[in-house]
């Protein structure tokens, strides 16, 4: 008759070689060595053996028991090794769930665009001082802008910035030109809500300063940002206009195509830098010159989706977010 310890070694031993996968290895531990497993229910035959035979099977099947787990050890060794190592590289599994917001994409486009016409990218705080906010942009003491009533002022000379020029003149005051640069934030002014204005916004602005830089190469920026946001037949109109930073300074309309007819619509301001706002960061206007733009970014995703209410950007109902 067959040894039953020699028996159950064997059928470990081969069942242990026929377990190709981590999944097949624990299944093989838990039949033979788990706390339910074969090996413990044969330990348990003990107790009907005579107190001489008692010692000879327990050494045995200690043997057998550290001969298995050294096996199994090796075994999943092997197998862990077989397993090709994780690329960290590889791009992750994206989630189906959620999307970004239409702000996000429109401000991602309009990034996109103007790097490819060779602007960087600039951010600043939309925590602001009035020197960055007002005085560095020749925005005189008493100017309508400065005013309590147009403005969110947090005491001790701070404020929410009003405009995405303040990122301009931080960029000016530490980095000598040439510059080419665009900035996209959030700016805040105390604005009543309606269908076209809310309290906060949007804003990107660009920035060229060069030898010899005309109003031919802003409109020429614009006229590309055009073609490139609404399409081939678009056109660009500059309105003359006054900024304090700027002069000669001008309107931007843009021709675009609204449910099927092409209409003219504001969508910021633009000029020449003023070399007041040269000299307030140390830059020769005698040497240097350029050019500034500034456009509202919900006034771009609102043309080109068809919003009709800005207010419908911030009330987060997906009902209208999913349609984007």
């Amino acid at each position: 008759m067959a040894d039953p310890i020699d028996v159950l070694e064997q059928e470990a031993v081969a069942a242990l070689e026929a377990a190709g996968d981590p999944d097949a290895l624990e299944a093989w531990r838990i039949e033979f060595l788990g706390s339910k497993g074969r090996l413990k229910a044969m330990m348990s035959t003990m107790r009907d053996l005579g107190p001489e035979e008692r010692p000879v099977f327990g050494e045995r099947m200690n043997r057998v028991k550290e001969s298995l787990q050294a096996a199994f050890k090796q075994r999943s060794t092997a197998a862990a090794d077989a397993i090709p190592p994780m690329d960290v590289t590889e791009p992750g599994t994206t989630s189906d769930l959620g999307q970004r917001h239409v702000l996000t994409r429109t401000i991602d486009e309009v990034v996109d665009v103007f790097g490819r016409m060779g602007f960087s990218v600039e951010e600043g705080p939309e925590v602001e001082d009035e020197w960055h906010n007002f005085v560095a942009l020749n925005i005189p003491e008493h100017h309508p802008a400065r005013e309590p009533a147009e403005n969110f002022f947090l005491g001790n000379g701070n404020m929410l910035r009003s405009q995405t020029s303040t990122v301009q003149i931080r960029v000016m005051e530490h980095a000598p030109p040439p510059l080419k640069i665009i900035t996209c934030g959030r700016v805040y002014r105390p604005d009543t809500h309606d269908a076209t204005h809310y309290s906060m916004f949007h804003q990107v602005e660009g920035l060229c300063i060069d030898r010899n830089i005309t109003m031919i190469d802003l409109k020429t920026v614009l006229f590309q940002f055009a073609r490139a946001c609404f399409g081939p037949e678009a056109e660009v109109r500059m309105r003359p206009s006054f900024f304090p930073f700027t002069e000669p300074s001008a309107e931007v309309d843009m021709k675009m195509k609204i449910k099927g007819r092409w209409q003219w619509v504001e969508l910021g301001g633009c000029g020449m830098v003023d070399p007041n706002v040269l000299e307030a960061v140390n830059i020769d206007p005698e040497e240097w010159s350029g050019y500034a733009f500034g456009l509202g970014i919900e006034r771009i995703a609102m043309r080109r989706h068809g919003i009709a209410d800005i207010r419908w950007l911030y009330e987060n109902d997906e009902r209208f977010l999913r349609q984007f």
